[in-house]
């Protein structure tokens, strides 16, 4: 463990707990379980100051406030990068689905918690998940990663120009400034056994922007990592609509339509991002179902700037992980 841990859970009660190092994700954050301590728990270490555990402070108050269920802080060493959190338990609902559990009442149930959670008014703070953001992320994986991996060569100034000024045009008319979440997808929600809507335990939540709410119900129901029946999926996103009777469905499922290409783009070069810097190659496995879901969103309407972007730019038959890429172990 990092320096400070051992004391940090001493000074809590837990230095003599067993430790269960849990898998790691994308970021420099690392969890373990803490065993036959005072109660069930987690220790995040989150290193600054490639990390700040301030954000995840700051909406697991939001969450607990909404009364939805989140991971109780039981103790916190801020400038450390050290928290001690509610264990939730073992079993993620990306677990659940692995193991053959019924999808349906699964991502129903998790549409459910998001709805309440987006019918609120968000916290102070956040930062902007705007069309700006938006297009400097999806600018930084796939222009900056996945574009000269592929196309031999950096994108030029016109070409970078022309990108940004596409995806302006594709995401300002869905200028919400609501709770976003930006990973809600199975593997950072947990089933419990709880009333509705705290029945869904939401993790990973440090992330948290004001931006449009269609972005959460598109990482939940069109999945980087996993395939979603198309029944499923449309039975969430009823779900979902069913509890913002303050949402026209046809505006917000165009605005899926729209934050679904920018995430699908962003995150089919992530993969190329993770696995030529960070020797992370088990990624590109996604990389094929990322690329069907953004030209599944291509054909909307809303996404019409993107797709002529792309279509001027992009020969179709690269539009997938780089050529140079295959034969790495995934």
């Amino acid at each position: 463990m990092r320096d400070g841990a051992e004391d940090f859970l001493a000074a809590h009660g837990f230095g003599d707990a067993r430790r269960e190092a849990l898998p790691s994700d994308a970021s420099f954050r690392r969890y373990m379980r803490l065993l036959d301590g005072p109660r069930p728990a987690l220790l995040m270490d989150a290193p600054p100051p490639q990390e700040d555990v301030r954000p995840f402070l700051h909406v697991a108050a939001h969450l607990a406030r909404l009364g939805l269920s989140a991971p109780e802080v039981i103790a916190a060493d801020a400038g450390r990068g050290f928290l001690l959190l509610e264990d939730l338990g073992r079993t993620t609902m990306a677990e659940r689905l692995d193991a053959g559990a019924d999808a349906l009442p699964l991502y129903a149930a998790a549409a459910e918690a998001l709805a309440a959670l987006h019918a609120a008014p968000p916290p102070d703070g956040l930062p902007e998940w705007g069309a700006g953001r938006m297009a400097e992320t999806a600018a930084a994986t796939f222009l900056d990663w996945w574009w000269p991996e592929v196309l031999g060569a950096p994108p030029g100034e016109a070409q970078r120009a022309a990108f940004h000024a596409a995806l302006h045009e594709m995401l300002a008319p869905f200028a919400a400034r609501g709770f976003v979440h930006r990973d809600f997808f199975p593997a950072n929600l947990m089933p419990l056994d709880r009333p509705a809507p705290r029945d869904v335990g939401i993790l990973d939540f440090q992330d948290a922007a004001l931006g449009h709410p269609a972005y959460d119900l598109v990482s939940l129901v069109e999945d980087a990592r996993r395939d979603v029946d198309e029944r499923v999926r449309e039975a969430a996103v009823a779900a979902y609509l069913a509890r913002r009777h303050d949402l026209d469905g046809d505006a917000f499922r165009a605005a899926m339509a729209a934050q679904a290409a920018q995430r699908h783009l962003r995150v089919a070069a992530l993969w190329v991002r993770l696995a030529r810097r960070d020797g992370k190659w088990h990624y590109l496995r996604h990389g094929a179902r990322c690329w069907a879901l953004l030209d599944r969103a291509l054909e909307h309407p809303a996404t019409a700037p993107l797709r002529r972007f792309l279509d001027a730019q992009v020969p179709r038959d690269l539009r997938a992980n780089p050529a140079s890429l295959h034969g790495h172990p995934a």
